[in-house]
């Protein structure tokens, strides 16, 4: 069973003008898949209507065979809170917030209390060699530190799915290539499905499929 379907999926921001049409779309529980394409092809807004958080202009979206247009605003919120991890090209860590308490984030909208939220962001900070930098500001972190948290936060909870939006755009090509592969071991560990948008083939070459969007759908 995929965890995550799309079935005839197209978008458009105006009247018949597509970014895509048509798109069937299918992921597998631990499966990792790199979407390519040139820019401006539609491949975040893509991945934002997997993750919920645009309604696609026709077709529909499954979790679990169970269609996203039923899902309430609270349950749609809910799932992407306890389900999904995101990543950003530009990290998106909160600058007042110190990196242990970034992490506890998503623990803590999923309803943990701040004790274990605590013990499990640092258990991750640590598994990324964090150790030493729990309570550093996001200011003080490398870029290459300020990533490792991310991955943290996008893991801490045990997403079914991380949704990755050119992770490793902002980072030089020796800490882009050991970061993915920090993030592929993680999430084949604990089974975590891994959606990657990229430009970059070397990346793509390191997930188990890629695919290119095209006005026509997803091809291989």
């Amino acid at each position: 069973m995929s965890i995550l379907s799309l079935n005839s999926v197209g978008h458009a921001y105006l009247p018949e003008e597509w970014l895509f049409k048509s798109l069937d779309f299918e992921l597998a529980q631990g499966e990792h898949v790199a979407i390519q394409g040139t820019s401006g092809c539609g491949k975040s807004t893509l991945l934002n209507i997997m993750a919920g958080l645009e309604v696609p202009t026709q077709g529909e979206v499954y979790w679990s065979d169970k269609p996203t247009s039923a899902w309430s605003t609270e349950s749609r919120r809910s799932w992407r809170q306890t389900e999904m991890g995101f990543i950003f090209q530009a990290f998106h860590l909160l600058p007042h917030l110190s990196a242990l308490q970034n992490v506890m984030v998503p623990c803590l909208l999923g309803g943990q209390s701040g004790e274990a939220g605590s013990a499990a962001a640092r258990s991750m900070l640590c598994d990324l060699g964090m150790q030493k930098r729990l309570d550093a500001k996001p200011t003080s972190l490398s870029g290459g530190e300020q990533q490792r948290v991310a991955l943290a936060r996008a893991l801490v909870h045990h997403p079914k799915v991380v949704f990755a939006d050119e992770p490793t755009g902002n980072l030089d090509t020796t800490t882009a290539a050991s970061t993915l592969a920090l993030l592929i071991e993680l999430c084949t560990v604990r089974q975590i499905s891994l959606v990657v948008v990229t430009h970059s083939d070397d990346a793509a070459r390191t997930m188990g499929r890629t695919l290119h969007l095209t006005p026509q759908g997803l091809v291989c």
